[in-house]
């Protein structure tokens, strides 16, 4: 399994500026350019027991630090694919995942509802 980019125990990032999207050295793990690879690992994971107020408020900070991120599409698809049941991936958090997934869902099932009706002939 991929190591979350959020880990302080791996090596800084290459500053988003210096890193264009469509730049990026495609054989590189996505993960290497995250901003969040600078940046304490607990402001995107929940410790135990956290008050709501402070569980918003960390939240809240941790999207501020995606929003910047170069890689954050990526990061966000890699969350909802896996799918990562903790912490803020992508700008999203994990309640937020879950309605994106629960959507991505229910468009899937109205897409192929809609197809099989288009391959049923007309009866008459």
């Amino acid at each position: 399994m991929l190591q979350p980019p959020h880990s302080s125990l791996q090596v800084a990032a290459v500053p988003a500026q210096r890193v264009a999207a469509r730049d990026r050295d495609q054989d590189a793990p996505w993960h290497t350019e995250a901003v969040c690879r600078r940046d304490e690992a607990g402001l995107f994971f929940a410790p135990s027991k956290e008050p709501t107020a402070a569980r918003l408020s960390r939240e809240e900070a941790a999207k501020r630090v995606c929003a910047r991120c170069p890689v954050m599409v990526e990061c966000r698809e890699h969350a909802l694919l896996q799918p990562e049941p903790y912490g803020v991936w992508g700008g999203l958090t994990a309640a937020e995942r879950r309605v994106v997934l629960a959507r991505r869902r229910r468009r899937e099932m109205e897409l192929k509802k809609t197809a099989r009706q288009n391959r049923i002939p007309a009866a008459g």
